[in-house]
């Protein structure tokens, strides 16, 4: 019996084992290098090995590994400054959690909260996670995945980019607005700032709570801090998490003073959001972000991409930065498992045509070079 045999069985997987991993690099088992493309589902931003988060997280371990909320920890503050700091001026609180499900989860009750009405509105091909909140405002999990009886609350769509439907959709009676700017799962589909303004816009007229799911283009993805500003649209919420600790479980929750004013004391909990270690990584990441120049290069290297690989089977692009769609003349996972052959691990996604990207931000001219000569032979 394999240790394998005891996991359960819901994950498809690739058809190689990690056992090591270096910058942007993945060693297997059968000894080969395998060049990541994919992130860890956009999670290793900073690549593997990388000095400094490895240091923090050894010295916080070293220091101490755990307090509760009910224990003031210098590193949490920190960490919370240091979030706000990057994220801007318009955000003056920070909500730390274990995910990007429960940053949704709580953004959601926020909106409920704060507004007191019973309806959301979501955009088609979402993917916010499979909580009971966020879950609901997945595109298709009713179909899928979604085994909860019913929805908690009433919710609508909107096409992607139909600015012509927000007006019908969202309403007095919307308590929230929720949106990827830059759908992941979706296909690294790109909402662009013309629907992400009228979304403002119509959310101003109404009263009704804008929040940006930034679980996947958030903390520097698109070569801003966030698409937020990537768009220059502010809402008043933001969620994210996945790059946000390199590979350290956490997630976090941006809000406005309209929103941090609305909170009361217990009024959100979780027992390990904000432990000392995802709070080490995430100060980390943040760190090595701007003291390395990593928007810069996210930004270089993203239009590099964009204007050296259509090529082969690749007839154009979609996304922003490093959350990136290669739209193929050919299905993405017949492309995957070729790549994958030359040793270039890519992502797929819930459109069947798109190859999605989302590298580590150390990523350079030379490895897309890689993956373009890779892409011209199939």
């Amino acid at each position: 019996m394999s240790p394998a045999d005891h996991l359960a069985p819901v994950f498809a997987q690739y058809p190689i084992e990690v056992v090591d991993a270096e910058g942007v690099w993945l060693h297997t088992r059968d000894g080969r290098r395998v060049l990541d493309l994919y992130g860890g589902h956009a999670v290793a931003a900073l690549g593997y090995k990388h000095p400094g988060w490895t240091s923090a997280l050894t010295r916080q371990a070293n220091a101490c590994s755990f307090q509760s909320n009910a224990v003031p920890m210098d590193v949490r503050v920190r960490a919370a400054t240091r979030l706000a700091r990057f994220a801007g001026d318009h955000f003056d609180s920070i909500f730390f959690v274990n995910s990007g499900a429960e940053a949704n989860e709580n953004a959601l009750r926020m909106a409920f909260k704060m507004t007191r009405r019973s309806k959301v509105i979501a955009i088609e091909g979402a993917f916010h996670g499979r909580t009971a909140a966020a879950g609901a405002v997945t595109w298709g999990a009713d179909k899928k995945w979604y085994e909860f009886p019913r929805p908690p609350f009433d919710i609508g769509w909107i096409p992607r980019r139909d600015v012509s439907a927000i007006a019908s959709q969202v309403d007095s009676e919307t308590a929230a607005v929720i949106v990827e700017p830059v759908q992941g799962v979706g296909g690294a589909f790109d909402m662009g700032r013309e629907f992400l303004a009228a979304l403002r816009a119509r959310c101003n007229e109404t009263g009704t709570v804008l929040i940006f799911d930034e679980v996947q283009i958030g903390v520097g993805r698109s070569g801003q801090p966030f698409a937020a500003q990537f768009y220059d649209v502010m809402p008043d919420m933001i969620t994210t998490a996945k790059a946000l600790g390199n590979g350290f479980p956490c997630g976090a929750l941006l809000m406005t003073p309209r929103v941090t004013d609305a909170l009361k004391l217990e009024g959100l909990g979780t027992t390990f959001g904000g432990g000392p270690m995802a709070c080490a990584a995430i100060e980390a990441v943040i760190e090595a972000i701007e003291d390395e120049k990593l928007l810069e290069n996210v930004r270089r290297v993203a239009k590099y991409l964009r204007d050296t690989c259509t090529v082969g089977p690749v007839t154009g692009h979609q996304g922003a930065g490093f959350l990136h769609g290669l739209i193929c003349s050919r299905p993405a996972k017949d492309i995957q498992k070729t790549l994958l052959e030359r040793n270039i691990l890519v992502g797929t996604s819930g459109d069947p045509n798109v190859v999605r990207l989302l590298p580590p931000y150390i990523l350079q001219e030379k490895h897309v070079d890689l993956l373009r000569e890779a892409l011209l032979d199939l």
